[in-house]
């Protein structure tokens, strides 16, 4: 009975200093304030009193970057939020080399946005989004590596515009749209005119086929029984008729 308590006492130091990680963490290890290294995931052990332990979570995480009101290359003001995607990979130096490395990413993730919607215009933050966002996935990153910190990846969620602007730009894509319908329609009548020119030619040294054209047209216009009726007469008889028409004004005033 009296040697149990030299038993119990190195037992409970021992299972006091016991430790166990998740799959998703590792402990980074320090001894009297020193750096000792990496344990976990699983079981392990520390010396209590004279070891501790500060536990880093590896998986990816989500960080949403709040609004910011911001000035584009062209000087028009705009406002952006944008999500970003990191991991740790070295645990050391997320613990050591940076304070808070969560607040450190956040920080100069909103800054760097900042930064880089400046130095583009606003149709290009409109147009370019995917390239901006590579741009940006790449500043950070390689701002945040010497911290053991992987940025994954980078999307700026949503672009939100001056109404004055929108107006603007709408009315610029509604005169874009005319212009284009305009083009196209001169386009087709220049076509249609070469067409007809040639068609024209064509039937000029042929009587027939004028003759046939006539009488398609007049089927065309008789198509839906309309009571209108148009006759159509060669070029001669037009001629004929109309000195006809002077020759017997002439006698009238004579008589």
């Amino acid at each position: 009975m009296l040697l149990l308590p030299y038993f119990v006492i190195p037992l409970v130091i021992f299972l006091s200093g016991l430790r166990v990680a998740q799959e998703y963490e590792r402990a980074v290890i320090f001894r009297l304030g020193r750096y000792k290294g990496i344990k976990g995931p699983g079981l392990y052990w520390i010396i209590p009193l004279i070891e501790s332990q500060q536990r880093v979570d590896i998986r990816t995480k989500t960080v949403t970057l709040e609004q910011q009101e911001t000035i584009t290359k062209d000087s028009v003001t705009i406002k952006v939020n944008a999500v970003l995607w990191f991991k740790i990979t070295n645990p050391e130096d997320a613990i050591i080399k940076v304070a808070d490395y969560n607040k450190a990413v956040y920080q100069f993730s909103v800054t760097a946005l900042r930064n880089i919607i400046g130095q583009h215009s606003l149709d290009e933050v409109l147009r370019e989004r995917e390239q901006i966002n590579g741009t940006l996935q790449k500043i950070v990153d390689g701002a945040t590596e010497p911290w053991g910190i992987k940025i994954e990846m980078v999307e700026m969620k949503d672009v939100e515009i001056p109404e004055g602007m929108q107006r603007a730009m709408a009315r610029e894509a509604e005169a874009i749209r005319e212009k284009r319908a305009r083009i196209v329609k001169a386009e087709a009548e220049l076509e249609a005119s070469i067409k007809l020119t040639q068609g024209a030619k064509e039937m000029e040294g042929s009587p027939i086929a004028l003759e046939l054209r006539r009488m398609q047209m007049l089927s065309e216009i008789g198509v839906d029984n309309n009571t209108t009726t148009v006759i159509l007469m060669p070029s001669d008889f037009t001629n004929a008729a109309k000195s006809f028409t002077e020759f017997v004004a002439k006698k009238k005033l004579e008589g």
